[in-house]
């Protein structure tokens, strides 16, 4: 048993040690001696080429600078939101008519946290998002992996028109194909024999199961991106672990569980966080199939009618717009904080995994 298992993974010793081996660091020298060898490089040039030498030391000078400011820059749009988020989530309703307070409140209270999520009934929501979310996701992730296998270490007749019907899921938007999917669900008749023998139709709507069904088909929300991810993190394994798993008697499904999910795991980790925040975040799809079911993308959708009726226990109430903000950023803080405290955590994995799914040209 022990000589077997030493002989089933060769190959994948001799990756794990070329991941390993890193090329040795440059030395570093001081400003002096960098100067001291520009200089002796530029004596045995000719003057075009000094010229030239010289622009690109400058370019090289001048460009992290550049790219300094264009980094803050962006940072400043992508984190001011954030930054306003949390400073109007704690502050009082009354200090947003004071033109004094800009950033820094006077005062500070968890009043508004509590009223948005009596507001949004959080703790429901959150178990019922949870249970849409995190079980499309894993589900998805299966399929897709599955699919993306196939994609990635298998030739069949159609893989080039199949794999072309993945890239238009990319680019086609989900709107397009709703109205449909609304109709299939809205007058389920599965394999055409319901409807014949009972003469109803099943009506899907307001059921999980509208969520469930594409997931599992690879069909969920961004499942051609991430059918792509997987196709390019596959195709970068080496052939020579498929083969040794084949020679050992490995079928291609018992390949695909003892041998590809090992080493393609950041990617599995990468499709996971994805897929469970595009299901968070999404209300489109499902203000179409649920209106009866909360979560918590629709319960922030809809916070601003929700305000006036719990609060103030009047849905015709007239409240200061200025003063509802405190509300609404109080929401959006609470929906947000479980996948940041989840990206937090997983970052490390998350950044690997997209550097190592193909995006990077591997």
């Amino acid at each position: 048993m022990a000589e077997s298992a030493v002989k089933s993974n060769p190959f994948s010793d001799l990756l794990k040690k070329a991941q390993s081996e890193k090329p040795p660091k440059p030395e570093k020298r001081n400003r002096k001696e960098e100067r001291e060898r520009f200089k002796k490089r530029l004596a045995t040039l000719t003057p075009a080429e000094q010229k030239y030498l010289k622009r690109k030391r400058a370019f090289e000078m001048v460009w992290p600078i550049c790219r300094g400011l264009l980094v803050f820059g962006l940072c400043f749009v992508i984190i001011y939101p954030l930054i306003y988020m949390i400073t109007a989530a704690f502050r009082p309703r009354a200090d947003m008519n004071d033109p004094t307070i800009i950033w820094i409140s006077k005062n500070y209270t968890l009043q508004n946290i509590k009223d948005a999520a009596r507001t949004m009934d959080f703790w429901n929501t959150l178990g019922n998002t949870l249970f849409i979310n995190i079980g499309c996701s894993l589900v998805q992730v299966i399929t897709c992996a599955l699919t993306g296998y196939g994609f990635g270490r298998f030739n069949f007749k159609g893989k080039s028109i199949l794999f072309g019907v993945v890239i238009m899921m990319i680019l086609m938007p989900s709107q397009i194909i709703l109205i449909p999917q609304y109709m299939f669900f809205r007058y389920f008749n599965p394999l055409g024999v319901y409807h014949m023998i009972t003469g109803n139709y099943i009506n899907l709507i307001n059921n999980p199961l509208t969520m469930y069904m594409p997931a599992l088909t690879a069909n969920g929300i961004r499942a051609g991106l991430f059918i792509f991810l997987f196709r390019q993190a596959f195709r970068g394994l080496p052939k020579e672990l498929e083969d040794a798993a084949y020679l050992d008697g490995c079928s291609p499904f018992k390949t695909f569980i003892q041998v590809m999910i090992p080493n393609a795991g950041s990617t599995f980790l990468t499709v996971f966080l994805l897929s469970v925040v595009w299901y968070w975040n999404d209300y489109y799809v499902s203000t179409s199939f649920f209106t009866d079911n909360s979560t918590i993308a629709l319960q922030l959708k809809n916070l601003d009618a929700s305000l006036t009726r719990v609060i103030f226990n009047n849905g015709n109430v007239k409240v200061n717009a200025r003063e509802l903000i405190v509300w609404m950023e109080a929401g959006c803080l609470i929906s947000i904080t479980p996948i940041l405290v989840m990206y937090i955590f997983l970052q490390k994995n998350f950044t690997e995994g997209i550097a190592r799914s193909g995006l990077t040209g591997m």
